[in-house]
C-alpha cells in the first residue's frame, strides 16, 4: 500500500463514506468519524452559504467531543467535497469557510485545479480529486492533487464506466500516493477486495443513505434497502453526465427507465442550482452494490457490519 499522509492514516477501518448530495449533513458526518472511518459532506449541501460555518462548527465539536470520550478509539477525520467546475458560484466563498476551520480533507470534483489544491495545502489540508479513467488521474496529480478517488463501473451517481480491476491497475502502474476505489461496495468483502487490488481505501457512499443519520427520505432509504443491482438505470439525462439512479424514482417521475433519451452534455447542471437539487431529490442516485443492504441502521452500525465481514473475508482467504 502507498504511504499515507498523516490525516489518512487516523482511521480505524479503511473506509471513505462518499459525499452524498442533499443527503450528507453534520450528523451523518460526526456518525461515520465515531465509527473509524472518514465521514465527508458536499459544501454544497449547506444551504444558505452561511450554514457551512455552522456545520463545520458542528462537525469539529462533536468529534472533539467524541475524542474526549473515547480517548482510546479516536475519530476518523472529516472531508468536505467541492465542485470546482465553473458552474459552482459558491466555490470561493466555501473554500474560504474550509480555510478557517482546516478542514483536513478536501474532495474535489468535476475539473482538477491547481489554485485550489494549493489553497488546501497552505493549511495542511489533504486534496483527493475523484476520477473516472486514467487521463484524468494523470490530470488531477499533475495539477497537486495528493490522492484520487477512482470512480469506477456501478457507482452511485455520477460514474464511471471502467472495471475496478482495470482501473486500478493502469492507476497503480505510476501511482503510489493515496487510492481510494468506488463502485459497487457495501459489503466488507468488498472492501478487502478494493485493498487487495490495490485501493488504499474503500469509497462507499449507497449504503451510507440507508442509514438512521442519513437526510434522506424514508420512501428513498427503502428503495435501497429493496433494490438490487437489477433496479440501477444508467443515464446522463438528469444532469448531463452520466450517473446510476434507482428505477423506482424514475418511474415516480413518470418516465420509463428502460427508455431514457439522452441529455445535452453542453447542459450539465451538477452546480448546486435548483435544477441540480431536483434532480438528486427527486430522481435517486444510487450504486450498484445496494444488494448487500437489507435495513436501514445507525451508520455504527453498518460500520460495525463492514467490518465483521471483512474479517470474515480474510479469514476464508487466509483459510
Amino acid at each position: 500500500m502507498s504511504k499515507l499522509p498523516a490525516a489518512l492514516q487516523r482511521l480505524r477501518f479503511p473506509v471513505i463514506g462518499a459525499p452524498l448530495f442533499i443527503i450528507s449533513n453534520p450528523k451523518l458526518v460526526i456518525a461515520q468519524c465515531a465509527a473509524g472511518v472518514v465521514g465527508s459532506m458536499p459544501a454544497l449541501n449547506a444551504r444558505p452559504a452561511s450554514q457551512l460555518e455552522e456545520w463545520l462548527h458542528e462537525i469539529t465539536e462533536g468529534i472533539a467531543a467524541h475524542d474526549k470520550a473515547h480517548p482510546d478509539q479516536p475519530a476518523a477525520p472529516y472531508a468536505i467535497n467541492q465542485i470546482v467546475h465553473k458552474s459552482n458560484d459558491r466555490l470561493e466563498h466555501d473554500m474560504e469557510v474550509c480555510a478557517k476551520y482546516k478542514v483536513p480533507i478536501v474532495i474535489t470534483s468535476l475539473g482538477a485545479r491547481e489554485d485550489v489544491n494549493q489553497a488546501v495545502h497552505s493549511w495542511g489540508g489533504v486534496v483527493l480529486h475523484d476520477i473516472i479513467n486514467n487521463f484524468f488521474a494523470h490530470k488531477a496529480i499533475d495539477k497537486g492533487a495528493d490522492g484520487l478517488v477512482a470512480v469506477a463501473a456501478g457507482a452511485g451517481g455520477h460514474a464511471g464506466v471502467k472495471s475496478p480491476f482495470a482501473l486500478i491497475q493502469e492507476i497503480r502502474q505510476w501511482f503510489d500516493g493515496p487510492l481510494a476505489l468506488s463502485g459497487s461496495i457495501a459489503h466488507g468483502g468488498a472492501v478487502l477486495a478494493a485493498r487487495a487490488a490495490g485501493a488504499d481505501f474503500a469509497y462507499i457512499g449507497s449504503a451510507f443513505i440507508a442509514t438512521e443519520e442519513a437526510r434522506a427520505s424514508d420512501a428513498y432509504k427503502q428503495a435501497i434497502v429493496d433494490g438490487n443491482s437489477d433496479d440501477i438505470v444508467y443515464s446522463n439525462l438528469f444532469t448531463g453526465v452520466h450517473g446510476n439512479y434507482l428505477k423506482p424514482s424514475i418511474k415516480a417521475a413518470g418516465l420509463d427507465p428502460d427508455n431514457l433519451p439522452e441529455s445535452d452534455p453542453s447542459k450539465m447542471n451538477f452546480g448546486g442550482g435548483e435544477g441540480s437539487k431536483k434532480a438528486w431529490k427527486d430522481i435517486w442516485g444510487c450504486g450498484q452494490g445496494i444488494g448487500a443492504v437489507d435495513a436501514v441502521v445507525p451508520a455504527g452500525e453498518l460500520v460495525a457490519r463492514l467490518k465483521r465481514e471483512y474479517a470474515e473475508a480474510l479469514a476464508r482467504v487466509n483459510a
